[in-house]
C-alpha cells in the first residue's frame, strides 16, 4: 500500500525483517520484538486494520484518522496516543507548512502517521538503526528520535521568520509611509502564534513523557533523552515570545512614525496655505470694487502691491523654511 512508509520488526537493536500488516500481531506476540509501522495519509480501511492489529482503542483511532487534532498525550490503558505538530519551511515560495504527526506507544510496538507532512522520517530510522544501544531499549527510543527530528524543523522556520521580521525592521525606518508593511507585521504576528499554538503544548507532552509512570513504556535511560525534547520546546516557545514582543514594538515604531509622517504633511500644507493665502487675501481687497481706493488711481499702485505680495510671501516662506514646516 502506497500509505504503508515502511514496517520492520526490530530484536536486540537490529531490524529483523520487513513485515505485511496482517503478519503483525504474530510478531507482537514475541517479547523479545518490536514493530515500527509508518503511515502517510491512511484511509479509514487501513485504520481499522491497524486497530485490529494493535488493539487500539476506538477513540484514538478516530482521532488519528480524522486528523486535525491540538497536540497532546492521551492514555488509553497500556498505550499511549501522541500527537504533534510537524513544521517545514518550502523553501521554494518561503510558505510555512504545518502537518501533523499521531503515535501509538505500546510495550513493543511504536506506530507514526502522518497527515499533510512533507517531512519524512527516512533518516530518523536511519539513524536509530545505527545506533543499536539504544534502539535496544524498546520503541520509547523510536519515539523519542521521531519527535527531537520534528522539535528540531522548528529552528529554522523561527530562524527565516525573524529574518522576515528584521527585514521589516529596516523597511520602517527606510520608507515613508508604506500601509503593506503593517499588513506584513500583522501577517508575521499570526503565523507567530500558529507556531505558538502547536509548540506550547510540547512542554506538558514532554513532562509526562518523563515521569515515572511511563512504565513499562519507555525505558528509564530513555527518559532522560525527553529532557532535551523539553529543552527545545522551552527555548522555542521563549524565540517566539521574543519575536512577538518584537513585533508590537515594530508595529508601535511604524504608528509614530507614520503619524509622524502625517504630521509633516500637515505641517507642509498648513505653510503653503498660509503663503497662498496672503495673495488672496490681497485680491480679495481689490477685487470688492469700491469707488473710492487710493491706490486705484495710483500709477505705481499695481506694481507696488505686487512687489508686497510676493515680499511678504517670500518672508512667510523664509520663516516656515527656517520652522522646518516646509
Amino acid at each position: 500500500m502506497d500509505n504503508i512508509v515502511n514496517c520492520a520488526s526490530y530484536a536486540n537493536g537490529k531490524r529483523i525483517e520487513n513485515l505485511k500488516l496482517e503478519d503483525i500481531s504474530e510478531v507482537l506476540a514475541k517479547e523479545d520484538q518490536f514493530v515500527w509501522l509508518g503511515l502517510r495519509d491512511p484511509d479509514e480501511a487501513l485504520m481499522k486494520q491497524l486497530q485490529e492489529e494493535f488493539g487500539l482503542h476506538e477513540l484514538a483511532i478516530e482521532d488519528a484518522h480524522r486528523a486535525h487534532q491540538r497536540p497532546k498525550i492521551e492514555s488509553y490503558g497500556d498505550i499511549l496516543f501522541i500527537v504533534m505538530r510537524a513544521i517545514a519551511l518550502d523553501e521554494n515560495n518561503n510558505q510555512v507548512e504545518i502537518g501533523e504527526t499521531h503515535f501509538f506507544l505500546g510495550q513493543n510496538f511504536l506506530v507514526s502517521i502522518r497527515h499533510r507532512s512533507s517531512l519524512t522520517f527516512v533518516d530518523v530510522r536511519s539513524r536509530c538503526e545505527t545506533t543499536p544501544h539504544l534502539l535496544q531499549k524498546g520503541p520509547g527510543f523510536v519515539l523519542y528520535a521521531i519527535m527531537d527530528y520534528i522539535v528540531d524543523q522548528y529552528f529554522p522556520v523561527i530562524d527565516f521568520l525573524s529574518e522576515e521580521l528584521d527585514k521589516l525592521e529596516d523597511q520602517i525606518f527606510a520608507e515613508k509611509l508604506n500601509t503593506n508593511i503593517t499588513e506584513n507585521i500583522y501577517r508575521l504576528k499570526s503565523k507567530l502564534i500558529e507556531i505558538k499554538r502547536v509548540s506550547f503544548p510540547l512542554i506538558d507532552i514532554c513532562n509526562k513523557l518523563m515521569r515515572f509512570d511511563t512504565d513499562p513504556l519507555i525505558h528509564d535511560d530513555i527518559k532522560l533523552y525527553f529532557r532535551d525534547i523539553y529543552d527545545h520546546a522551552v527555548r522555542i516557545n521563549e524565540m517566539i515570545d521574543s519575536a512577538k514582543e518584537q513585533l508590537t514594538s515594530a508595529l508601535e515604531a511604524n504608528l509614530s512614525l507614520t503619524s509622524i509622517y502625517q504630521n509633516e504633511i500637515s505641517k507642509k500644507f498648513a505653510g503653503w496655505a498660509a503663503i497662498i493665502g496672503i495673495p488672496t487675501m490681497m485680491a480679495g481687497i481689490y477685487g470688492m470694487n469700491f469707488e473710492y481706493m487710493p491706490e486705484l488711481h495710483w500709477r505705481y499702485g499695481y506694481p507696488a502691491i505686487l512687489f508686497f505680495i510676493i515680499g511678504l510671501c517670500m518672508v512667510l516662506y523664509w520663516f516656515f523654511k527656517r520652522s522646518k514646516w516646509l
